[in-house]
């Protein structure tokens, strides 16, 4: 799938891109319909720990899905995100498919 990734105020670790990428491929064994996806990862209010931010946006053929995060990390926001996701799409697919 092709990913645009844009850490806004940081820049974003191979390690991580590498870690969203390998996270949201997983969704094309649920849907194939999936064009491609924005992620958006930016820091919140530092006072609080929770200021991790992943806002990601699946391109389908038919409709755009979206998901956001606020975690400790950004690998938890990813994970909770992508699982958000993960629903939307299955729900997604099983619309078109009683259309």
């Amino acid at each position: 799938m092709q990913l645009k990734i844009q850490s806004i105020h940081f820049d974003a670790d191979k390690k991580l891109l590498d870690f969203i990428q390998q996270k949201l491929d997983k969704l094309d064994h649920y849907f194939d319909g999936i064009t491609g996806g924005e992620v958006f990862l930016k820091l919140e209010n530092a006072r609080d720990e929770n200021n991790k931010v992943a806002e990601i946006k699946l391109l389908t053929n038919k409709k755009d899905l979206f998901a956001k995060s606020t975690r400790k990390t950004f690998e938890e926001a990813v994970n909770e995100s992508a699982d958000a996701l993960r629903i939307q799409v299955k729900k997604h697919k099983e619309k078109l498919r009683h259309v």
